[in-house]
């Protein structure tokens, strides 16, 4: 029996909803299809197999990827039929479930698993043609759907963690009082309560050398901004990525000679965003280098799919920067939020998650 959670119940849905539709449209950055923006496929690679259109797209072949032998040849209205009956499963699960339905369509065509691994960022590799040079090119695309609980876009860890410093005296009463605080926010408590009794703090380093090295790949100047924005988050003033580099522009706290460049700090937040996306991971170092090559393919409430392609990066970054947030993640688990002392200095770690409104 296989089972898995909207999200991993998801991917399948794209893998079968994409050979049913034979393609997929871009999107604009509000996730409405450009009616003249539509990626044929050519086929899926997935589990050591092939699924290939053929037929004028009426007929989908299943071909053992080793030997290139012809496994099945079924109607493309099976895929779209099963892609349905999931869909509605999906809505009307809560937990993990399994369908046993969908199931044995998998056993049909030796498919055996719900989604990719997670040692990179792609999810579903395909040949699409390519609308620009009128070729057909393999692609890698990262799947994120809104049909079950916010997805993140940046997972929280240790290697996630800013550390500070605290400018201002602090006596160990006070810090034990700080630290006490256990209310469902402690950690913004706790910042509040520092600038509160006039205290600021300093960015030092980032917990992690590699996260730093692969922040500074992008832009030298990535850590100090992430983590001023961090302390804004933390001091409650926003949490939505828009409006925290508002802040940053507003303050410029960098004191970058922006002049009338307002978006002088979203140009570097959106490519940020763009690279958590589509490669870049705080714990591995990372040489420049995508993983999802093709992009994102969005999985809508509505169960529509469309995707973010490599061509319409800009409507792609708008997307990102639009529809993501700072949340708090599990401050013992990842080990911040605490004020502690090293080296004769009064520090705290600030920990960096990114989180889809939806």
């Amino acid at each position: 029996m296989i089972t898995g959670n909207k999200g991993e119940w998801s991917e399948l849905y794209v893998f079968l909803r994409l050979l049913g539709n034979g393609g997929i449209y871009g999107a604009d950055e509000d996730l409405n299809k450009i009616r003249d923006l539509f990626y044929p496929l050519i086929e899926i690679h997935r589990d050591n197999n092939i699924y290939k259109n053929i037929d004028d797209k009426q007929i989908i072949r299943v071909i053992d990827g080793r030997t290139q032998s012809i496994i099945i040849e079924l109607d493309v209205k099976e895929f779209n039929d099963k892609a349905n009956k999931l869909l509605r499963r999906i809505k009307n699960e809560k937990s993990t479930f399994n369908v046993d339905e969908v199931e044995r369509f998998m056993e049909k065509i030796k498919t055996y698993t719900l989604k990719a691994s997670s040692a990179d960022k792609s999810d579903i590799t395909v040949i699409l043609h390519d609308i620009i040079t009128a070729q057909n090119r393999l692609f890698k695309f990262s799947i994120k759907s809104q049909l079950g609980s916010s997805s993140t876009l940046l997972n929280a860890g240790r290697t996630t963690n800013f550390v500070y410093q605290i400018n201002g005296r602090l006596d160990d009463a006070e810090i034990n009082k700080i630290n006490e605080i256990s209310t469902q926010s402690k950690v913004k408590d706790r910042i509040f309560k520092l600038y509160q009794n006039n205290k600021s703090l300093t960015f030092i380093e980032t917990e992690s050398d590699v996260f730093y090295y692969n922040l500074q790949i992008i832009d030298s100047k990535l850590p100090e901004i992430i983590a001023y924005m961090l302390v804004y988050y933390y001091q409650g003033r926003a949490s939505s990525i828009s409006e925290l580099t508002d802040i940053l522009t507003r303050e410029n706290p960098c004191r970058f000679s922006i002049g009338q460049n307002v978006n002088f700090y979203k140009y570097k937040i959106k490519r940020l965003l763009r690279e958590i996306a589509l490669g870049m991971m705080p714990s591995k170092q990372w040489n420049g280098e995508l993983d999802a090559t093709g992009g994102y393919i969005i999985v809508k409430e509505s169960g529509d799919i469309v995707c973010y392609h490599i061509y319409n990066i800009n409507q792609f970054e708008d997307y990102l920067f639009n529809n993501t947030k700072l949340e708090t993640a599990s401050s013992s688990r990842h080990d911040f939020g605490t004020i502690y002392k090293q080296g004769g200095k009064n520090l705290v770690k600030l920990n960096l998650q990114i989180r889809f409104n939806k």
